[in-house]
């Protein structure tokens, strides 16, 4: 199962280059453990989402690996030193080959 649309938070525009903004996602996903099993005693197989990337006009600014006891649908926070303007791109990888990529631009000014 592939990640749903991204739900992130962020200002449309810094005041300056230099400035630092906070940058809030949630993530809608079941993040299954691998841990449980079917009602006939299957078990279900392990998908999370484990791999989190942020990168501002292609260098990387954030990155966050996820295990098992992830909750479902996490909440990510972190904060940006906008350089000037750009894109900030994110994206979540879940264990059946899932890819989910968002871009969102960032005016500086």
């Amino acid at each position: 199962m592939a990640a749903s649309k991204p739900r992130l938070k962020l200002p449309e525009q810094a005041a300056a280059a230099g400035d630092v903004i906070e940058i809030k996602a949630l993530i809608t996903h079941v993040m299954e453990t691998g841990n449980r099993k079917t009602a006939d005693g299957q078990p279900i197989p392990r998908n999370i989402i484990h791999t989190f990337r942020a990168e501002y006009d292609g260098k990387p600014v954030f990155t966050a690996e996820f295990g098992p006891s992830i909750s479902a649908n996490p909440y990510i926070s972190f904060y940006l030193k906008v350089p000037g303007p750009g894109e900030l791109r994110v994206t979540w990888i879940d264990d059946e080959g899932g890819e989910t990529i968002e871009r969102y631009p960032i005016a500086v000014g």
